[in-house]
């Protein structure tokens, strides 16, 4: 399978800020840490790819 990079749009769900993640739509379910581009604190995505190339992400702080 050929791997698909995507850049996503997401709210850090610390500060708020809008932010750009490359998800590799190749993986069907993943979930990884990334650290905020703005505040540099953790934030826990769970990224789904479609088969239409949707691709859906739940961003969660460690606390959630």
């Amino acid at each position: 399978m050929l791997r698909e990079i995507s850049e996503q749009a997401i709210d850090c769900p610390h500060c708020g800020e809008r932010v750009t993640v490359l998800v590799d739509t190749s993986v069907a379910e993943q979930q990884y840490i990334e650290d905020c581009q703005v505040c540099c604190r953790p934030m826990t995505l769970l990224v789904t790819s479609l088969d239409d190339r949707e691709v859906i992400i739940s961003v969660h702080n460690d606390l959630d």
